[in-house]
């Protein structure tokens, strides 16, 4: 999707907002440069006297005051160059500061859309990038450049050609870092790029180690892996061979500039142009006017890097505007109303969901059913506020879900995904939701509400043992009962299960029961999605999908006589014969003859 340039303009001001909030910084690093790049002259023309004044009248006394003379001043310059660089590591710290958070839960969002969770997390990358080169020393080429002509002018007034000759080669220098730019740009990104694709397969072969054990795929993940970390590697060394035999060539030209100008300066003395000192002071001052290109150089591939992930930060900021400022509303009852409801995941614009109108209000249960493939995931995703509704409305107290502050919105819906997926934290901070100020009775209470307090008690350091990443640490089933709890945790006012049953045992489907149950008589309202009889039975109305479209609405006994061939098993709980699966209570088998009617209203 493309982008106008009034996003790219906000994405943009971000940025610079936060550099200019450490101006300051940056003007302290411009005047401890401009007393650094003063003292430079400190060698110079120490050379200058000591050649034409000291080696002349053969005076000790005033070599030895000139040389005490120097020692302080190189270490006052000394001192003043480590300040600068104090300063400036501050003041790219500062700017990552500013921009983590934002960053971070930019992030965040855009990983909500399938199609950005496919590509490689770049942001917080980008984000480093700047900063190092922001607290590095590539800025100092920055500082120092203002000085070049001034160095150049000072050649110039000891003799026009030894100016000709600084001009010249400066004049190359300065060629070659615009090629160096034209030549390393493209294979500079592509290393980036392909660094971040092999950086990414390795995370998700290492999350998915037990898969790939499991299946004797180690060899191919292995190949695959190291596929794509050697095209990494080919990309990086041609980035860096481009930018190395810049940065080397530059630093040769520098060193022959030098020795070209003391060739030029002897030959002038020869002539009575010049005294020996100014040969000595100009090849000096030479070499310090062209360093800070010289630098800038040698520092491009960072400067690259840290170019490209500006641009990207634009895009990325551009795409994810902060969230604007929503008034409080009181906490939410739990009454949902959907009325001509569609969805797709985020950028995508063809609809998953169409059409759908429902209500589930205070009390009651609605069950989600439909075959795989329906959008049951997406309904459930779209109903917990995690993707924005395409056309239609939908309300949660007869305010749109976009009214909401996100966060408050989080903390009053409950939310079980198909996939649980637990975070790197003790199980106590899983259930909090990683409130670190949460009430440990608030976690106990949702842990017992789901069933799984002695479950949390039979773990090794009970509450407080540590999940590891993913949920490594439990099974299936206690990731599941965990999961349920965190969903329960601050008594939301809707609660949302996708698939809650699916890795519970008997016990774990009674406890669910029983948690949907105590829901229902505080009041809350449940949307669950299911494919198992034993997740809808405490459900008083049903809603049926079949290919993203609404088939049936309404109480839950008049849909499953209309949309399910084994109703009279499900209510009577047999177990039929094998010779007839379709038959099994512990599935939902589907008409084929399914009414589009039902009662589709939400009023």
């Amino acid at each position: 999707m493309e982008m106008d340039k009034q996003q790219l303009r906000a994405g943009r001001a971000e940025l610079r907002e936060a550099l200019r909030s450490a101006k300051y910084l940056f003007v302290a690093v411009a005047i401890f440069s401009f007393f650094v790049n003063l003292l430079m002259l400190t060698g110079p023309l120490f050379m200058l006297q000591v050649y034409d004044r000291v080696l002349s009248s053969r005076s000790l006394p005033t070599l030895v005051t000139l040389f005490l003379l120097v020692a302080g001043l190189f270490l006052a310059m000394g001192l003043l160059d480590y300040i600068r660089a104090r300063v400036l590591a501050r003041a790219g710290a500062r700017f990552q500061s500013l921009l983590d958070t934002r960053v971070f839960v930019a992030t965040l969002h855009r990983s909500i859309s399938p199609a950005d969770r496919a590509r490689p997390a770049m942001g917080l990358r980008d984000l480093e990038s700047i900063q190092r080169v922001l607290s590095g020393p590539a800025p100092f080429a920055f500082f120092d450049a203002p000085w070049v002509p001034i160095y150049i002018g000072a050649i110039f007034l000891f003799h026009p050609w030894l100016g000709y000759l600084s001009v010249a080669g400066a004049l190359v220098l300065v060629a070659l870092t615009m090629l160096n730019e034209m030549v390393s740009r493209e294979p500079q990104k592509k290393a980036v790029e392909a660094q971040a694709l092999a950086e990414t397969f390795e995370q998700s072969a290492r999350r998915e180690a037990e898969t790939v054990r499991g299946l004797g795929m180690r060899d191919a993940a292995t190949a695959k892996w190291r596929e794509r970390r050697d095209a990494a590697l080919h990309a990086q060394m041609l980035a860096s061979d481009r930018t190395g035999g810049f940065a080397a060539g530059s630093k040769t030209l520098r060193f022959f500039l030098q020795s070209a100008m003391l060739a030029l300066g002897a030959a002038l003395v020869i002539y009575g142009e010049v005294t020996p000192g100014v040969m000595i002071a100009a090849s000096i001052l030479l070499g310090r006017a062209l360093a800070p290109i010289e630098q800038a150089i040698g520092q491009w591939s960072s400067l690259q890097r840290a170019a490209q992930g500006w641009r990207q930060l634009i895009e990325l900021l551009a795409r994810t505007p902060a969230p604007p400022q929503r008034l409080p509303l009181p906490k939410p009852q739990g009454r949902m109303v959907a009325r001509s409801l569609s969805a797709a995941p985020p950028g995508e614009r063809t609809p998953i969901l169409r059409n759908l109108s429902f209500m589930v209000s205070p009390g009651e249960a609605l069950g989600v059913i439909g075959p795989s493939g329906a959008g049951k995931s997406t309904l459930a995703r779209v109903v917990a506020g995690i993707w924005p509704a395409m056309a239609g409305e939908l309300r949660l107290d007869g305010a749109t879900l976009d009214q909401w502050d996100s966060d408050a919105l989080g903390k009053s819906i409950g939310y079980l995904p198909q996939d649980v997926a637990l975070l790197d934290g003790s199980v106590a901070e899983n259930i909090a939701r990683l409130n670190p100020n949460a009430d440990p009775r608030a976690v106990i209470d949702a842990a017992q509400r789901a069933g799984a307090h002695e479950i949390v008690l039979g773990l090794p350091k009970g509450y407080d043992t540590p999940i590891g990443v993913g949920g490594a640490q439990v099974s299936g089933g206690q990731r599941q009962r965990v999961a349920l709890a965190r969903a329960l945790f601050g008594d939301p006012a809707l609660v949302v299960l996708d698939e809650p049953n699916a890795n519970l045992d008997s016990e774990g489907e009674q406890a669910l029961l029983n948690a949907i149950k105590d829901l229902k008589d505080r009041g809350r309202s449940i949307i669950i999605i299911a494919h198992r009889p034993s997740a809808i039975a405490a459900c008083d109305k049903i809603l049926m999908l079949d290919q993203g479209q609404q088939r049936a609405f309404g109480p839950k006994d008049e849909v499953l006589k209309q949309t399910t061939r084994n109703y009279p098993q499900l209510v009577r709980g047999k177990e039929p014969g094998r010779e007839n699966e379709a038959d099994d209570p512990r599935s939902l088998s589907l008409s084929g003859n399914i009414s589009a009617g039902g009662d589709g209203g939400a009023s």
